[in-house]
């Protein structure tokens, strides 16, 4: 320390022999800044205080030269310079100021407690101030100092006290069932989850009635109502509510119990109630038709509170607007106010309202149905319009139709119905009714076959009267149609146009089809005409100054071509000895004589005589270069055995099978039907 340079050490070389020929240079770790050298002595220097916490040593290299040849005189050499430590710095806490945590009643440690079982509760923070000294504190040492922040953490060493023993809460007994009516809370000087507690109810006449939940953030103990409140049935509750911590620490059991319990009187206020109805829900009865102002059934309430104020009763009319009943307002009694038919509307919901006269803002409501009672006021009648047919060969005994009835009232006035035909009326000698005695009834046929020639509709009044009381009845009439059935009794015409729409033809389709007909008939005509003007002969004149050039006027060939032969010959074998020729063209050479059989005309061979044409049409040069069907109408004599139909035999008696006749089409099936009878008839 001080402002010269501090001496260092020395550099020589045995070459130097004193007369300043040597120069020694110094090179290195802070050479020329740090340390410098006299470059005749060989001296070094420090130009600055040196810090051994910063730098402990140096690294240097030196060197001797020849100073007029600058050539070394030795190698380079190194050394290294020590800086020796001296007693400069004090002694430093580097993370200080400290903060620790010592949970309270801790035994001694390394920093020990200089008081016994210290109480956060009592004090809860500290601060120590440490001094640290070095050469073990001699004179001239260096010290430093920190401060320590002690805090002491909680342990669960204290148990919870209800500041009072007793309590006393006042609740409206309008109190709303769940709703919270107050609060209690026991103190508990631990902090964090060492103060947590539950609060239960152990005892008391209102365990029943509330129930205490904790409020985790304040720690307070909640009570709710489980039950509505009655000030006329129970004016007070008494609870015996415990608070104990949750989270116990057992090295502290002997200063418990870590409980406490007090006492909470639940004082229930008088408050105006509105008037309670008897029951729930009323249901009446009354019977349909019953006049205006029949007593239908009375409902009852009463003001709950101990003034027992008078009640009045109305109708809440929002509810029903139409107004069908009225209500006594003193008594309470419903009354009709119009005439019911329960099968219009058989049952009515109303709703009764019932006030104070002292305080008629306080309105309570009931629901009351009526239920209309069934009077026998309505006749049977038959369920549905029915459609019923007999058939022209029906037999007697045969049910054609099964009916049924149907009563507006209800099962006890409708149950049983009992059919039978009009007494009134004379006995009917084509059908009958059957009783079936299960609320149905069949129509029978009375009689064998019926025509539609003769009457194709009839009319059968049928009674029906219930089991009421009193009975009712009414009269119904059945229209019973004649069809044409087939034999296994599907109907097939039950009048003209019948026949038509059961071949499946509509209308449109009969349009159509006299159109098509009209049509046909309209091409016939045309047909003929033009077939009649075609019938002039094509011969062409000699006065024509034309070529042999032969014009026809139709196709030729098929069927239609009759022109081109003349076939009556055929038609009528006596004319085969006359010539015809032909009148479409003109013959350009002479015909060929032709010879005929000498055979009799009785026993003229026909295919033989058709050969011998169809040669001589062959070889005819008259006939046109074209082919042309020839058509021949003639079948022959008439066979001598006689006919074979079993048509002529229809009056002797035969096993013949007639059915078949029925599956031939529309046409048969009255042949059908003739032969089927005299065949049914004669085997009864």
């Amino acid at each position: 320390m001080g402002p010269d340079p501090q001496y260092v050490g020395k550099l020589h070389s045995n070459s130097d022999k004193g007369d300043g020929s040597v120069k020694y240079i110094l090179t290195g770790e802070g050479a020329g800044t740090i340390f410098i050298i006299d470059d005749t002595t060989g001296d070094i220097h420090s130009t600055k205080s040196l810090d051994r916490e910063q730098k402990t040593h140096y690294v240097l290299h030196a060197q001797a030269i020849d100073r007029r040849t600058n050539k070394p005189l030795e190698p380079e050499s190194e050394f290294i310079i020590k800086v020796q430590d001296i007693n400069d710095n004090a002694p430093k806490f580097t993370d200080g100021p400290y903060v620790v945590t010592v949970p309270e009643m801790s035994e001694m440690g390394v920093i020990r407690t200089a008081l016994h079982n210290m109480d956060r509760e009592a004090r809860e923070h500290y601060s120590v101030v440490i001094q640290a000294k070095d050469m073990a504190g001699q004179v001239g040492g260096l010290s430093g100092s920190t401060t320590v922040n002690i805090t002491l953490t909680d342990v669960n060493d204290n148990p919870p006290r209800f500041p009072q023993k007793h309590y006393q809460l006042y609740v409206p007994e309008s109190a709303q069932v769940g709703s919270a009516v107050g609060k209690i809370k026991a103190n508990d000087a631990d902090a964090g989850s060492n103060a947590d507690m539950k609060y239960t109810i152990i005892n008391g006449d209102g365990s029943g009635v509330f129930s205490i939940s904790t409020d985790k953030e304040t720690r307070e103990g909640i009570l709710s109502l489980k039950k509505p409140l009655n000030y006329e049935k129970k004016k007070s509750y008494t609870l015996n509510i415990e608070g104990a911590n949750t989270h116990l620490d057992f090295r502290f059991s002997h200063l418990g119990p870590f409980k406490d319990v007090t006492m909470l009187k639940v004082i229930v206020g008088d408050v105006d109630e509105p008037p309670l109805f008897t029951m729930p829900s009323y249901v009446m009865e009354v019977y349909e038709n019953a006049k205006i102002g029949t007593a239908v059934g009375t409902v009852t309430a009463q003001d709950p509170d101990t003034a027992n104020s008078l009640v009045r009763y109305f109708i809440d009319h929002n509810t029903e607007d139409n107004r069908y009943f009225t209500i006594d307002a003193s008594t309470g009694t419903v009354k009709t106010a119009k005439i019911f038919d329960r099968e219009e509307t058989p049952w009515y919901n109303i709703t009764v309202a019932a006030s104070e006269i002292d305080n008629p803002g306080l309105v309570s409501h009931v629901p009351v149905g009526v239920r209309i009672l069934d009077v026998n006021d309505n006749p049977p009648e038959l369920a549905r319009e029915y459609d019923v047919v007999v058939c022209e060969n029906a037999k007697p005994g045969q049910v054609i139709q099964t009916i049924t009835a149907t009563d507006k009232d209800n099962s006890a006035n409708g149950a049983r119905f009992h059919f039978s035909l009009d007494e009134g009326l004379s006995l009917n000698p084509n059908f009958t009714l059957r009783d079936n005695e299960d609320n149905t009834a069949s129509i029978l046929t009375r009689r064998r076959r019926y025509s539609r020639t003769s009457q194709d509709i009839y009319y059968l009044p049928v009674l029906i009267s219930d089991g009421g009381v009193p009975p009712l009845s009414s009269s119904s009439t059945l229209t019973i149609r004649v069809c044409a059935c087939e034999r296994d009794g599907r109907v097939r015409t039950c009048h003209a146009e019948a026949f038509l729409s059961s071949a499946g033809l509509s209308t449109g389709a009969l349009i159509a089809i006299l159109l098509c007909v009209v049509i046909l008939l309209a091409i016939v005509v045309l047909f003929i005409t033009l077939r009649r003007s075609k019938k002039e002969p094509l011969i062409i004149s000699e006065e024509d100054v034309r070529e042999n050039v032969v014009t026809y006027d139709d196709e030729g060939g098929g069927e239609e071509d009759t022109e081109a032969f003349d076939i009556t010959a055929l038609r009528n074998p006596s004319a085969a000895e006359e010539l015809k020729y032909r009148r479409d063209v003109r013959p350009e050479v002479k015909h060929v004589a032709r010879h005929h059989p000498s055979s009799s005309l009785d026993s003229i061979n026909v295919q033989e005589f058709i050969k011998q044409r169809l040669a001589e049409a062959d070889l005819d040069p008259s006939v046109p270069p074209y082919d042309s069907l020839q058509t021949y109408a003639y079948e022959g004599h008439r066979s001598e055995t006689g006919s074979i139909s079993s048509l002529d035999s229809a009056t002797t008696h035969s096993d013949q099978d007639y059915n078949y006749l029925g599956d031939w089409g529309p046409e048969f099936k009255k042949l059908a039907e003739l032969y089927g009878e005299i065949e049914s008839e004669r085997t009864t």
